[in-house]
C-alpha cells in the first residue's frame, strides 16, 4: 500500500499577501459605494446658516469642532450634522452615552451608528484618526477634553485625506484654546416655541458660529422642526457678533 502525499507545507507569506490584496479590494469598493452615495463635497444645514459659511455648507473632508454649552443640545446637533453626512458614523467617547433612540429623533439611524469606547486618551485619537482616513465611513464624533494644537492638526490631515467629516464634541469652556477645526461652534439650548403648557415644542438651539477659515463669526436662533434646521431672522443673524471670541 502506498503511503498518502505528503501535504505541502503553508506558503504563509503569499497567503498574507493575497489577504491583504483581497482587503484592498473589499475597501475600494466600500469607498466608491459610499463616495457616489455622498454627492455633494458638503452637508448642508439650513438655507440662513449655509448662506454664511464659504463652502454653502460644512466641508466634508475637513474637522469641526462643538463646544457644548448644553450637552443635550451639543448632541442633538451634532447628530444633526453626522446624520446628513450620510453613511456609517462613528460615534468614539471614554463611555459613550449616546442615546441612539433620542439621536434618531434628528435623522441619525442607529443602523448606522457605531459606538466606540475608548476609556484611554491616545486609543480615541488613533480611532478617530484612522476612521478619518477611511473614504468608506461617512463621518466620525469624538467627545474629547482638551485637545493640543498637533493632535488637532494630525485629524485635520486625516479628515482632509480620507474625505470624512469629523466632529469634535468638547465641554465650552473660557479658556479653549486654539483649534486647527475649519469652524468652531458653540451650542447651547434656547426656549422652544411652544406657548402650551401641555406641549415641549421642537427642540431648540442658540447656534453661535465662533470661528470659521475664511468667514465671520454669526448666531442665530434655531429649531428643529419635523426635518428641517428652522432659523429665525436668519439673514440678520449672519452678521451678529458672538457672545465670545474662539
Amino acid at each position: 500500500m502506498s503511503a498518502p502525499p505528503t501535504q505541502a507545507p503553508l506558503d504563509r507569506p503569499a497567503l498574507i499577501s493575497a489577504l491583504r490584496a483581497r482587503i484592498a479590494r473589499l475597501e475600494r469598493a466600500g469607498a466608491a459605494e459610499a463616495l457616489a452615495a455622498r454627492g455633494e463635497e458638503v452637508v448642508p444645514l439650513s438655507p440662513a446658516i449655509d448662506a454664511a459659511l464659504p463652502w454653502g455648507g460644512l466641508p466634508r473632508a475637513a474637522l469641526h469642532e462643538v463646544l457644548a454649552a448644553e450637552p443635550g443640545a451639543a448632541a442633538g446637533f451634532a447628530a444633526l450634522v453626522l446624520a446628513r453626512a450620510g453613511g456609517t458614523v462613528l460615534w468614539i467617547a471614554p463611555e459613550p452615552d449616546a442615546w441612539p433612540p433620542g439621536l434618531a429623533r434628528f435623522g441619525l439611524s442607529p443602523a448606522q451608528l457605531v459606538l466606540v469606547r475608548a476609556p484611554r486618551e491616545q486609543d480615541a485619537l488613533w480611532a478617530m484618526e484612522e476612521t478619518l482616513r477611511c473614504p468608506a465611513v461617512g463621518a466620525a464624533l469624538l467627545v474629547a477634553g482638551d485637545l493640543d494644537l498637533t493632535a488637532a492638526r494630525r485629524l485635520q490631515l486625516a479628515a482632509e485625506a480620507g474625505g470624512v467629516l469629523g466632529l469634535l464634541l468638547r465641554p465650552d469652556e473660557d479658556n479653549a484654546a486654539p483649534t486647527a477645526a475649519l469652524t468652531r461652534w458653540r451650542i447651547g439650548a434656547a426656549p422652544s416655541g411652544s406657548r402650551s403648557p401641555h406641549d415641549l415644542g421642537d427642540p431648540a438651539w442658540a447656534l453661535d458660529l465662533l470661528r470659521c477659515r475664511g468667514g465671520k463669526p454669526a448666531t442665530w436662533r434655531a429649531a428643529w422642526h419635523g426635518d428641517r434646521l428652522v432659523t429665525e431672522d436668519g439673514a440678520a443673524a449672519r452678521n451678529a457678533p458672538a457672545r465670545r471670541r474662539a
